[in-house]
């Protein structure tokens, strides 16, 4: 039976190690990138991703039992509102900031059809 738990163990080792260097990397994206929905972006991925593995680590480590499920139950709420909170705030970067004309580029389908008209006749 000490095999299996070293096993657990040093799984369970492997996903936390996994989910600091997810973090590292989330960091070092938050601050080198320049526009600050590149910088949700990072976030947002780094934390959902990081913390799955850091939580999925300490699941396998705990073994199942009720706190495991708790543990489950946290990950799936991390999974569902981490991404609608980071929409929501770059909904409203969007809509507020007077920089945002830079960044994005509005078409209708009239001068999209004009371009793709233009690119077959070359």
């Amino acid at each position: 039976m000490a095999v299996w738990e070293w096993i657990r163990f040093i799984g369970g080792a492997a996903l936390i190690v996994l989910g600091l260097i997810i973090f590292f990397i989330e960091i070092s994206g938050v601050f080198r990138f320049k526009y600050v929905l590149n910088r949700m972006h990072a976030a947002a991925m780094g934390d959902t991703l990081g913390l799955s593995a850091c939580i999925a680590g300490l699941m396998l480590m705990n073994g199942w039992n009720f706190t495991t499920i708790k543990l489950l139950c946290v990950i799936a709420f991390l999974w569902l509102a981490s991404p609608v909170s980071s929409h929501l705030i770059a909904k409203l970067e969007v809509t507020t900031s007077p920089d945002s004309d830079q960044y994005e580029k509005i078409q209708d389908l009239s001068t999209l059809a004009e371009e793709r008209r233009e690119n077959e006749n070359e």
